[in-house]
């Protein structure tokens, strides 16, 4: 594809959008992001870039900003969830240290991307709320709540689990309740917070916390299984006293975080398939998804802002090596595979977090001795995830 000056459409101004846009304005293409919110921001909360994502940031000309704005992690420690003692302990640090493993605030991460989108001429509309995306016509046609009409000859969508890209090119289907409630929120961070992903894990339930913004601030995820539904929505409130009863007999560490939670966000987790379709080829244009909307994932494997930017990377890149058609086929095959792989992994956390009773004592048991004969192995493990670097595929 001919991708100078070439006009690109993209949804949403999240991560996957905004890196998205940022690789193919960095390749000469007229890019525009439409993003439904009135400004570009993230509700607080923390995430992860491991090595396989901070390879594609640094690739995008960033390493100063990521490095300025995050902190490099050590160590993910799973501990006992009721009385705090470790069970294995996870050295981060080997992992491609000179990609490095990190935590950053989401809106710090947002940030620093629309600043260089920005800067490459990347043009992003604030209140733009898509109501339909149509593919039956020679190009896509975008209709807004406003009743705006345009008809981008290449749209790509980073529209998120709500995606009506991903809706047009597979039609609707009803994602599963895990039956997995997940409350998150921010605190302020004990002095001297070391860098490291604290897991305490209880009996059907399981609690995430690492720091942020140099050890200033420390974010908090706490998992329950329960049958209540509750809503698939990063913006819903919650009583915090809800989920400290929920984690009442947990350890003092854990229940010292508890106790200072205040602004808490509670959302139901839900299972969505990969998208079997991520693209159409029209007679005068084209619509391809990446990120959430083409292969949400649980978050009990840190993956989904790595996965977003991985998918940035090669669809620019592949957009600026072939024809389109062939552009967007290779870029689903090399995507698809490894993205369930993924999301299959982060579904087998789920699992193993939540265990009780003898399977938990067993289990526990033998992560402790396999970290003192072993300590790299479990680690080792994950070698296809981290190791990867899609900027040199």
């Amino acid at each position: 594809m001919a991708i100078a000056g070439q006009p690109i459409t993209i949804l949403g101004a999240g991560v996957g959008g905004l890196a998205t846009a940022l690789a193919l304005a960095q390749k000469g293409a007229q890019v525009t992001v439409l993003e439904q919110a009135d400004a570009i921001r993230e509700i607080g909360a923390g995430l992860q870039i491991s090595p396989n994502g901070a390879a594609v940031l640094r690739a995008l000309g960033l390493s100063t900003v990521l490095d300025a704005a995050s902190m490099r992690a050590q160590a993910v420690e799973l501990r006992d969830g009721r009385d705090g003692d470790l069970v294995l302990r996870l050295d981060l640090a080997r992992l491609r240290p000179q990609q490095g493993y990190h935590f950053l605030h989401r809106a710090d991460l947002i940030d620093l991307l629309a600043k260089a989108a920005r800067a490459a001429g990347v043009q992003i509309h604030l209140l733009q709320k898509i109501k339909t995306v149509d593919l039956s016509g020679p190009r896509p046609r975008l209709t807004t709540t406003l009743g705006t009409e345009s008809q981008p000859s290449l749209l790509i969508g980073a529209d998120g689990l709500h995606s009506k890209t991903r809706a047009a090119l597979n039609g609707k289907v009803a994602p599963f309740f895990t039956r997995h409630v997940a409350w998150r929120c921010i605190i302020a961070a004990e002095p001297d917070a070391a860098p490291v992903a604290e897991i305490h894990m209880g009996a059907g339930r399981h609690l995430v916390s690492y720091p942020l913004r140099g050890g200033t601030l420390r974010n908090i995820v706490a998992v329950e299984e329960r049958n209540a539904w509750v809503e698939e929505s990063w913006s819903l409130r919650d009583d915090s006293l809800e989920m400290k009863l929920a984690f009442e007999d947990f350890s003092p560490r854990a229940q010292s975080w508890l106790d200072r939670a205040e602004d808490v966000y509670v959302w139901g987790l839900f299972r969505h398939p990969v998208a079997q379709v991520w693209s159409k080829t029209l007679p005068e244009g084209a619509a391809v998804i990446l990120g959430d909307a083409a292969h949400p994932t649980l978050p009990f494997l840190a993956q989904g802002a790595s996965m977003a930017l991985e998918d940035a990377w090669l669809l620019a890149d592949r957009l600026a090596k072939l024809p389109l058609a062939e552009a967007l086929t290779a870029y689903q095959i090399a995507r698809k595979l490894r993205c369930t792989r993924i999301v299959a992994a982060a579904n087998g956390n789920a699992k193993a977090y939540h265990l009780s009773g003898l399977q938990r004592s067993i289990t526990h048991t033998a992560l402790r001795l396999g970290g003192l004969i072993a300590p790299n192995l479990a680690l080792k493990r994950f070698d296809w995830l981290y190791d990867y670097d899609v900027t040199q595929s």
